[in-house]
């Protein structure tokens, strides 16, 4: 099984990730790190900053991995916001059954009135060296970019209005089926 967890900016790509990995070990494969690999290696002359050129040279190394995963019968978590709304385009149908997909977004709503709660729990997974760039609006023009997004490719989403806590539980015990739990990544 395959998860692919993308979404806008703090909404807890890597912490759902990371429970997931935890709840019922599956590895995962974290965008963001294979991106400052890449980059802090000079195997490319992108920036942390070049969202849109950095989706078309990662998303076709993390495509292959993923096919990989696939035809080895292993599970895998690939998290970070350089998965295209068009990714499944890019696998067969007998690809496509052993891969789930959700996105993580927050309302309008929620930003309003959790922003400093949002931005507190911004390194609760991993460090931020630099987030001076958050501000609310931004936070909200990113998230609608991927409602908006998710809505026009009918991608599963994951709209955060209320609870985080329980949103990231439910999605804790749906994304991975039974059957599947059972099933061993090895050979």
């Amino acid at each position: 099984m395959i998860i692919l967890i993308t979404g806008a900016t703090h909404t807890g790509k890597t912490k759902l990730a990371q429970r997931l990995l935890e709840k019922h070990h599956y590895p995962y494969l974290s965008l963001d790190h294979l991106k400052m690999g890449l980059i802090r290696s000079d195997q490319t002359d992108l920036t942390p900053e070049d969202d849109d050129r950095l989706i078309a040279y990662l998303w076709p190394i993390a495509r292959e991995m993923i096919k990989t995963a696939i035809e080895n019968d292993q599970h895998l978590i690939v998290e970070g916001c350089y998965i295209p709304f068009t990714w499944q385009k890019d696998f067969s149908k007998s690809y496509l059954r052993s891969i789930r997909f959700i996105c993580l977004a927050m309302t309008d709503e929620y930003i309003d009135t959790r922003y400093e709660k949002i931005a507190a729990h911004a390194g609760d997974i991993e460090s931020r060296l630099d987030d001076s760039y958050l501000d609310k609006e931004l936070l909200k023009r990113d998230n609608r970019l991927y409602i908006d997004g998710c809505q026009k490719h009918n991608l599963p989403l994951c709209l955060i209005n209320d609870d985080y806590e329980e949103a990231l539980d439910t999605l804790l015990e749906t994304l991975i089926e039974p059957d599947q739990k059972k099933s061993s990544p090895l050979r």
